[in-house]
This record gives structure tokens, sequence and C-alpha cells, in this order.
């Protein structure tokens, strides 16, 4: 009567549907057959993202099923439409004991009896003789990895109290279960306090015909109370964990552990070991992009896939053998190194510049590593990861593995600056005869960052190593005496630690100019910005994650050049002010000139009432130098050098190094990335298929390993603002973090 329909057509049946979860653009719901008292069935069928609806479809009542959106992510991430599959197995249908909802009207006896006989009956009549649900394909086969328990997987691991909607109820309460029966046909849980008190009791049964599985007897809820005070959960396994904590892995991959096992336990009330917590992620993480292991056979295909995408792509494996009873196996091989670089980087970088970065950062999935960065940096400072590698570690074979490559494809120019750490194995690399990394071929500097930790870790105290910085950045003799004094007046023998180091590798003012400015790696910030996440993904993601991430890094900076271009500006943005800084800083000086030729001057900058002087500055336009040591460690005019291009009434664009220029920004990154082809089209692999190396694989029993020891070099900037321990939040503490006050509140009501 309701659906005006009295009269007009026939109807069969009535579904109601109970809207359980809403995960992303994912509805999940319960459908429930409306009839008579006595006919009410007990089939429940979840519908979510693609699956199937033909089962509970109805004339009558629409079912609604959310349009497949297809997911665009720079890490290759799975379509969300399968999470709410993904998270908890290949399972798509439920009975309704695991939402709370009591069956009715099942067996032929009372429905808390626990000894009554499950024998199913050959078929049970319903009113027109039709299927409210069919099997989902992972119950047809018994959704069990053994072949042989047809049970829903859930029930090995997970409280069925815990799916109901107050979320994970039965492991608040701190209730247990234990499996009493299963096999094939059957399952049957009881509560571990079952006989003492609590009569929760489920017992399951598989109807062959109709290939689905049926709830018989369910006593519930508990009625028992936790019967220990724990801090942790038997059924808080990994399996539980890791669907709890799949949204924050998806959103973010790089997300610590600590901050999952804070939230694992401010929802469920247990604290879960470290362990589990890891093995957690490392789950979540290979649901959402693939399994660990299998990554590695990907590799072959994906380096054949993306040459053929885009010619000129560079992509050099290396394997080692696997030895079976002291016999090599042809059929399979282990994976050992992987260099690659892509055109749009190989273009970019002749536009770049002259300088690169090197530095390796750990792998931090299931299997170790190291994965080694070559980055640049164009004319508005934004860095460029240009090439990469994939190694066992940093040692002296992994960096001339790379960094041969890297000079042969990607930096083949002369008088390169090569930025790096104090790795034995990265000198080992460049001072190699045939290496071409060799003056006057390319000179080396140190990051200043990675000094002052090596400094720090034999002179404690911030303020030494703050001297020590400070003499670094110094741009003149006159300026780096001035703070080596001052060291010196701290301890002489933090000076004959400095004097061990050759000036030319890790001071500004003996650099002749070669560091643009540039004083460390900037390996995090690159990690941070452009490659955040991908050392926590398996290795055929993060290869391609390196593609996507290049290919929206080429767009949007492409995208904010043309643009600048388009309003007819020059220089770069990062240049325009930096001449706007000079020229606000600039004092009353006196320039005088000394050849006809409008290129030697002298500035002496005065008081603004000119009673004294504050120092006199040489500066040569011809040479582009001043005594200041700006002009030439910055390759643009310093303040003095702009006074003296006013006095000659010359422009001082003329004096920028071309690098600056917008048009040259914009070459960085005219060349484009192509669109990826479909993996099903990419040209067959008939090698060995590769598998990773067992000996680096992380330890299989208790905490893992940090993947290196924290120096003062990983101290927070004492200007960032202070985070939540808890969830990594500004702006509170652990005290006041909301999702301790939130579940507080919660175990009060």
């Amino acid at each position: 009567m309701k659906l005006g329909l009295e009269g007009a057509k026939r109807i069969k049946k009535f579904f109601y549907r109970i809207p359980v979860t809403i995960l992303h653009d994912t509805v999940k719901y319960d459908c429930l057959t409306i009839g008579g008292s006595n006919r009410n069935t007990t089939n429940v069928a979840t519908a979510a993202g693609s699956s199937s609806m033909a089962a509970v479809a109805s004339s009558s009542v629409p079912v609604y099923e959310p349009a497949a959106q297809l997911v665009a992510s720079p890490s290759f991430a799975v379509d969300l439409n399968d999470g709410v599959r993904d998270e908890v197995g290949s399972f798509d249908v439920l009975p309704n004991a695991l939402h709370g909802v009591p069956p009715v009207g099942v067996g032929d006896g009372e429905l808390g009896d626990p000894d009554e006989d499950d024998v199913e009956p050959e078929t049970i009549d319903d009113d027109s003789g039709d299927e409210v649900v069919a099997a989902g394909p992972a119950l047809a086969g018994g959704g069990s990895s053994s072949g042989t328990q047809q049970y829903p997987p859930y029930f090995s691991s997970l409280d069925l109290d815990t799916m109901t909607h107050e979320g994970a109820l039965g492991i608040r309460r701190g209730v247990q279960y234990k499996v009493v029966e299963s096999d094939h046909r059957w399952y049957v849980g009881k509560c571990s306090e079952f006989g003492n008190g609590c009569t929760w009791l489920i017992r399951l049964s598989l109807r062959k015909r109709k290939g689905i599985w049926e709830v018989k007897r369910y006593n519930g809820p508990h009625t028992c109370l936790a019967t220990s005070i724990s801090s942790d959960h038997r059924s808080l396994d990994h399996s539980v964990i890791s669907a709890f904590i799949m949204p924050m892995v998806r959103a973010d991959a790089s997300v610590s552990i600590k901050v999952l096992l804070n939230a694992t336990a401010a929802h469920f009330g247990f604290r879960p070991t470290y362990r589990r917590v890891w093995m957690a992620k490392q789950k979540a993480v290979g649901l959402i992009y693939g399994d660990w292991d299998e990554s590695y056979s990907e590799i072959p295909r994906w380096v054949l896939g993306v040459q053929l995408t885009m010619t000129g792509t560079v992509a050099v494996l290396r394997t080692s053998p696997v030895l079976v009873g002291g016999q090599v196996d042809e059929s399979q091989a282990y994976f050992h190194r992987l260099f690659w670089t892509f055109p749009p980087c190989i273009e970019a970088f002749r536009h770049c510049k002259p300088l690169v970065s090197i530095d390796g950062t750990h792998l931090y999935g299931k299997y170790g590593g190291t994965l080694l960065i070559a980055i640049a940096q164009d004319g508005n400072s934004n860095i460029l990861p240009v090439a990469f590698a994939l190694v066992e570690g940093e040692n002296a074979e992994s960096w001339t593995f790379f960094l041969s490559h890297l000079r042969q494809h990607v930096t083949p120019h002369p008088g390169l600056l090569v930025i790096s750490d104090r790795h034995n194995g990265i000198k080992s690399a460049l001072e190699a005869p045939d290496g071409g990394w060799l003056p006057p071929s390319a000179y080396r500097a140190f990051c200043i960052r990675h000094v002052a930790a090596n400094f720090a870790l034999t002179f404690k105290g911030k303020d030494a190593r703050r001297l020590l910085v400070n003499a670094a950045y110094a741009k003149t003799e006159v300026e780096f005496d001035y703070w080596f004094d001052i060291l010196r007046s701290e301890d002489p023998a933090m000076c004959e630690w400095a004097n061990r180091i050759d000036y030319s590798l890790w001071t500004q003012h003996r650099d002749e100019g070669r560091r643009f400015g540039h004083m460390t790696t900037n390996i995090s910030e690159c990690v941070n910005s452009i490659l955040k996440g991908v050392r926590n993904l398996p290795v055929a993601s993060l290869v391609k994650a390196t593609y996507g991430r290049l290919a929206e890094l080429f767009v949007r900076k492409g995208r904010e050049a043309e643009a600048q271009m388009g309003t007819g500006q020059q220089f770069s943005q990062h240049l325009v002010k930096c001449i706007e800084a000079n020229l606000n800083t600039a004092r009353c000086f006196t320039v005088t000139l000394y050849d006809r030729d409008n290129s030697e001057f002298t500035v002496a900058e005065t008081t603004p009432t000119g009673t004294f002087s504050l120092g006199t500055y040489r500066v040569s336009l011809a040479s582009r130098t001043c005594d200041c040591g700006y002009f030439q460690a910055l390759h643009f005019p310093c303040q003095h050098a702009l006074a003296c291009c006013a006095y000659a009434r010359v422009s001082w664009s003329s004096y920028v190094h071309s690098v600056y220029q917008i048009s040259s920004v914009f070459n960085v990154y005219r060349m484009g990335f192509t669109p990826p082809i479909p993996e099903g089209f990419w040209p067959p692999y008939d090698g060995p298929t590769m598998i990773p190396d067992p000996n680096r694989r992380r330890a299989r029993e208790g905490r893992p390993r940090s993947t290196r020891i924290r120096t003062n070099m990983d101290e927070a900037d004492p200007n960032r603002p202070k985070r939540c321990g808890l969830c990594r939040q500004p702006g509170h503490t652990r005290r006041r973090c909301p999702q301790v006050v939130g579940s507080s509140q919660t175990g009060r009501n």
C-alpha cells in the first residue's frame, strides 16, 4: 500500500536493507526479507562496492549500487571500492550474528538450547521457493585458504560481537570465545566462560545446495565479565588490527607504528605489542599495494613496460643466482640491485644548477634494503630527484653501481659538484680512476648537516655545533676566521678536529661558488615532499610510485613556471625575492668608479648621518665578485653590486646566472611523462622468476630493529610546534588528546 502498487502488481517479496558501514564510497547493507512472524529468514548479504547485486534484486525495491570510480594515485593504490572486502578477507556473505542481529525462527527448537541436534534438513521451504540471497564466490569456494575448512575467516581470530555497530564491543569488554568444533560443514564457538555464568554460543552450518553458511543457533550477547585485567586480548591479533588501521595506512603509508599502536589501544581498550602492530601494518600494506614477495617478480615486467611507455628510460637490473642443493636454479634468481631514471629527468638536469646531491634512505618494509637517490635543484630552489637505485645497503660496490650509471646516463656534464655525506663507500666510488668523478671533471663537497652530526659525536653541546655550522656558512675568509676563533676559545681540540677535513669540502668561502649556496643534501626534504611513504611500500609499488609522483611534480611545477612566463616575468620567484631583500637591506652607500668600462667599483657603507664608515667593499661587475662573498657564492648581485649597477645606470639582470631565468625553470619541466601502459599490455617476460633474498628479511621474532642509530642530526627543530604523542597532531598533548577524551567518555557512558 505504501508503494502504491496494490492491485497493479503482485508483490512476491519485500526486502529491508539496514546500512551497516560507510567507508569512503562504499556502503555495506544487511538485507532481510520482510514476512510473517514465523516465516522470517536468517540469510544476510552484504552489498559493497563492485559486489554483485543480482542476488538481492527485487521488482518492487530497487537496490542501490555505487558507481565504480577509478582511483588515480601517484603511489598506485588499489581501487577503494574493494576496500571492505580486502580489509577482512575474501568473504561477502555474513550471518546475522556478526552484526548483532539475533536470528529468528532458526531450527526446530528453542534458540538457547545447547543440546539441540543441528542436523540440516534436505530442503527448507519458504513462501516462493526462491533464494533470498546467493552465495558469494568466496563462500562457494569455502572461504578458507587451506581448502579443508570452509567457515568464514572472521571466526578464526575475531570475536563475533566485535562486528556490532558499537564497534569491537567484545574486545572492549574483555570477553573472549573459543572454537569448539570446526570443519568443512560445521562451526561452533562458545564463550570462554561458557557454563560459568555466560551462555554465549553460536553454531553455523554449510547449506550445500545454496552454497551459504547459515546460523543455526545463537545465544547472545555475552552475560559474563572480563575475568582478569590484562593489557592484551587474545582476539586482538594482527588480522583484526590490520582491518582497523587499513584506512590510516591507505591515507599515509609512512604512518609510524607508534601512532598506529596508540590508535589501536584507544579504540579497543587493549594495548597490543609493537611487533603485532608492525605485522598488522605489513599485512595492510600488502593488501593495498600487493604482496611483499610477489612484488619482486613484477620488477622485470615493469622494466619492459616502462621502457615501452617512454623510449629512453634507463633501467639496469642485477640479479644473483639461487643455489638449491649446491646447484644453480635456472628458474629463479634473487633480486640484487636496480638503477632507473626517466627521460624527463635526464632532460631536466641539463637546465638545473650544475650540482647533484646524493644520499641513501633505508626501506621500512618486510625486506630490508636501501634506496639511493640523486637530487637536482632548479633555479627556483625546487628539488627534483633525477635517478634512483635499490641496493642491498650502503657499501663501496652499491655506490659504485649507482654513481657509474648516474654519471653515464644523467650527469655527464664537466665541472659538476657532488654533495654527499662522508660515507667511505661514496669516497671509494668517487675516487675510482675510471669513474669520471675526479677533478676537473667533477668536484666533491660534504653536507654540513652530516659534518655537524659527526662533530657532535665527539664534542657535546649545541653551542659548539652552532659555531661550526656558522663557520661553514661563512662566505668570506674574514667571517670564517671570526667564528673559528670563537670555536678555538671554547676548545682548541674542536679546531683540530675541523682542520683534519679539507676546507674546500665543507666551507662555503673555499668552494669557488660551486655550491650555489646549498650546504646540505636535502634528502629529508625530498623524501617528505615528493617521495613520502615510498619507503614503506613493496618494491614493485615503490618503483611505480616514483613514475607517478614525478609525473605529478612535472605537471605542477611546469604549470607554475608557464604561468609566471605568461605574466612577463623574467626571473624565478626565488631570485626576485632575494633581489628585493637586498634592495630593502641596502644602507647608505658611497660608490666610487675606478675604470671607464663601469666594471670596477668600491662601495663604502656609512651611517645615515655620514659620520663614520661601516666598511668598504670592492665590487667587480666584469668578474662578478664582491668582497662580501655573496655575489660569487650565489651567482646573482648582492646589495653592493646592486648599488654599483644603479650608479652606472646599467641593468642588474645581465649579471644573473642563466639558471635563474624563468625560461630555464620552465625548460626543466618542459618534457612531460607519458601515461603508463596498463600492465595487461606489458611485453611478456620469459626470464627467471625474481624472488627476494631471504637474507634481507627482517627479524621474524621480537621487535623489528631500528634501521639506523639516531644521532644529533635527527633532533627536531626547536621552532617546530610540538605534536601529540598519540595522534601526532599539533595543538594538544597526549593527556588532552581527543582520542583519549572520546574513549574515556564512551567508557563512562
